[in-house]
């Protein structure tokens, strides 16, 4: 990697440490620190007063369910509103942005999330609160493994064709299960059950061509990557998200959610999506070695 290439993450870590160094001095002192929560921005307050006041009107369900303004109109405000909400996970300052009682209670009259998740199940990945979403935001689909299959397919296009969402993303994670049984030798796979074993046989080909590398941890990331690929390749596939891609409707990205950090990593490009045809062909992997 060059010298002068500007890394997101070590910033925002030199950061982290910078404040880190501040909070200590000030324990030191015996003075308790708190962190300092992240002003919502004057349109979102401004929003929820309109909203506030409409109940205090008696304002119906269905009035109340229009004071609300679209958080993204198209796939770049989409992903903008991704980045900058785990910005705030990950850097300690989430909103929680939750909605009131008859905000939730309007919703029965539909949703329009702006964005679809194909996540894996794993309990270490709540994918709102990495994201700092409110309810109604995301439509999320989660299997092991975030793999692409029937029903995770069926549930994204129900969003892309019936809701006004803008934006694909899989997730895939840190220290993942399902990707770490894929890599396991064909005879330990087997003693799996058979339902596990369609799972991880989803998986199996994503990863069989990832590097030789001694470090388990690079290894495993390595491979988590390599499935996500896959599996936004399995999803540009369908002729449906083919159609609303063509029209601008959304995007199909991939994304790595660190786990010891909160921070995660997008894959937007067709370099950062482009799938490793041998074991050395992999775009980054040098890096993991670093």
């Amino acid at each position: 990697m060059s010298e002068n290439k500007i890394n997101r993450r070590d910033i925002c870590k030199t950061f982290l440490a910078l404040g880190g160094l501040a909070i200590g001095g000030l324990t030191a002192k015996g003075q308790t620190s708190t962190p300092t929560p992240t002003p919502a921005p004057v349109t979102d307050v401004l929003q929820d007063q309109r909203i506030a006041d409409a109940v205090k009107r008696g304002a119906t369900m269905e009035e109340i369910s229009k004071l609300r303004d679209p958080i993204a109109n198209n796939p770049e405000e989409a992903l903008r509103a991704l980045k900058t909400g785990n910005a705030r996970f990950f850097g300690g300052q989430a909103r929680r942005p939750e909605v009131s009682a008859a905000e939730r209670r309007a919703q029965i009259l539909g949703q329009t999330p702006f964005a679809v998740i194909l996540a894996c199940s794993d309990s270490r990945v709540p994918t709102e609160i990495v994201f700092d979403q409110s309810l109604g935001s995301l439509f999320i689909t989660r299997v092991a493994g975030n793999v692409v299959e029937m029903g995770t397919t069926g549930s994204i296009e129900y969003a892309v064709n019936h809701l006004k969402t803008h934006l694909i993303v899989v997730l895939g994670h840190e220290g993942c299960g399902a990707i770490k049984a894929a890599l396991l030798p064909a005879e330990e796979r087997a003693r799996e059950t058979p339902s596990i074993q369609a799972l991880l046989n989803q998986i199996v080909p994503s990863v069989s061509r990832i590097p030789k590398i001694r470090d388990e941890k690079a290894k495993l990331r390595e491979a988590v990557v390599a499935n996500v690929r896959q599996q936004v390749a399995n999803i540009k596939k369908e002729p449906a998200i083919q159609k609303a891609i063509a029209s601008n409707k959304i995007n199909v990205v991939g994304a790595f959610y660190e786990i010891t950090s909160g921070a995660v990593d997008f894959f937007e490009t067709d370099e950062d999506l482009r799938i490793a045809q041998t074991a050395y062909d992999s775009c980054d992997w040098r890096s993991h070695l670093a």
